[in-house]
């Protein structure tokens, strides 16, 4: 027998949320594009536009994972307030939709805290993970926990605490804000280790001088200053850096992750000699497979070429979508939205840049005439909201995408984008080229 008051696996009720989940979240539209190929060329009034979808894109198994679980709790209590610790994913309609649902998050914005839950109610945990004493306190309050961290993060939380049972400090590539992050980050400190936790190349360069006395080193009162919200308290760089593991934010750039920590063990191996082994060093790729997935189609996508711009969809705050976002404009101009409100007309779309936390306007950002479009979505994003996205593209082309037409074998589902997939009567389907 199970912990009655701790679930994983579900309620059994995928079958019964069934028709919920196909209507809050699947798209004709891109069914449509996926069984062509996953192009779609359609002859408009200003010319012809090319919708190129990427291979991988959008839900990805944890996250379909995560949302069907949090459907079934609703489901399966319908009587008892159900709170979840923080956004469920990083996207913006499917934590709406918990909040229609009923779902109260506990991150303080709607007045509800931990305070509040008592053993009665039930708490989801997101994707991302909890730190492990949110967790401890919500085991105390005796309420039912529905857990829907992703096996990714689980798998890096397995090395972390390895890392932590045999002493080596855990070099955490990612964002030290960022959930998933403080989630790992409180597996090493729950088994008495250490963690640093470094952005980018740039920061951990200045860690690799700190060990090896390179340009960069950093004295040990300077280093805990510029470190001071990403290292665990009590951390000595003179101490807790002469053993280490790295270990990453599952959704962060494969290629940086993986190039931190080389700089890592090389700098090891320049402090302690070519000889220095697993003791002093460790190193395990776990970014996860639908990050890499989702990377590795954008960067098929942009080396075939051809396109003229590139419209990146999911939340703002999703590093998986912004990571995307970082790849697809090496190759055309690339516009990271949330949805297809963003589009505000072929002349102007409102977007968050690269290594910008604001959104900005942009001008003149789809090309008049003849133009091919690639689509892309971080691993937090629903169909929904990326076929939503397509059929604004075609609308401010002057192309209605309630009149292409469906995929074989099924009937358009009116609800599905907020610019009707099915076709009205007597109107003729538009030419697919």
């Amino acid at each position: 027998m199970g912990d009655p008051l701790y679930v994983q696996k579900g309620f059994g009720l995928k079958a019964q949320i069934q028709d919920l989940l196909q209507s809050d979240y699947h798209s004709q539209l891109v069914d449509v594009i996926r069984e062509r190929g996953h192009r779609l060329t359609i002859a408009g009034p200003g010319g012809d536009v090319e919708l190129r979808l990427a291979k991988e894109f959008g839900f990805c198994y944890g996250v379909d994972r995560a949302v069907d679980l949090a459907y079934e709790t609703r489901r399966h209590f319908p009587q008892k307030t159900i709170y979840i610790t923080n956004e469920i994913i990083h996207n913006p309609y499917v934590n709406k939709r918990l909040v229609e649902l009923g779902v109260r998050f506990l991150d303080g914005q709607d007045g509800y805290g931990i305070e509040d839950v008592t053993q009665d109610d039930v708490v989801i945990l997101p994707a991302f993970g909890v730190k492990t004493t949110v967790i401890d306190e919500l085991r105390q309050k005796g309420c039912v926990l529905v857990d829907t961290t992703c096996g990714s993060v689980m798998n890096v939380w397995r090395r972390v605490k390895q890392y932590a049972k045999d002493g080596l400090t855990s070099v955490i590539h990612g964002k030290y804000a960022h959930e998933e992050t403080q989630a790992t980050a409180s597996q090493a400190t729950a088994l008495g280790g250490h963690y640093l936790v470094v952005r980018d190349e740039g920061e951990a360069q200045l860690v690799c001088d700190t060990i090896t006395g390179g340009p960069g080193a950093l004295s040990a009162e300077a280093f805990v200053h510029k470190f001071k919200k990403a290292i665990s308290p009590g951390f000595d760089p003179a101490k807790h850096l002469e053993r280490v593991g790295a270990a990453n934010q599952t959704t962060m750039l494969s290629t940086e992750s993986l190039h931190i920590a080389a700089m890592f063990g090389e700098a090891m191996r320049t402090r302690w000699g070519k000889d220095a082994g697993a003791d002093r060093f460790r190193s395990f790729d776990t970014i996860c497979s639908a990050t890499q997935d989702r990377q590795d189609a954008i960067l098929a996508m942009g080396q075939e070429g051809g396109l003229d711009v590139i419209v990146v969809i999911g939340g703002y705050n999703s590093s998986n979508t912004i990571n995307l976002s970082a790849m697809a404009g090496t190759f055309a101009p690339a516009f990271h939205i949330d949805g297809p409100d963003e589009i505000r007309s072929p002349g102007e779309i409102r977007h968050q840049p690269y290594g910008s936390k604001e959104r900005v306007v942009a001008q003149g950002w789809l090309p008049a005439g003849p133009i091919v479009v690639g689509v892309t979505a971080g691993a937090s994003t629903p169909n929904r909201t990326i076929g939503e996205v397509m059929a604004r593209i075609l609308e401010v082309r002057g192309i209605d995408a309630s009149q292409l037409p469906a995929t074989a074998g099924s009937a358009p589902r009116p609800s599905l984008e907020t610019r009707a997939m099915a076709t009205p009567a007597g109107s003729r389907e538009l030419p697919i080229i």
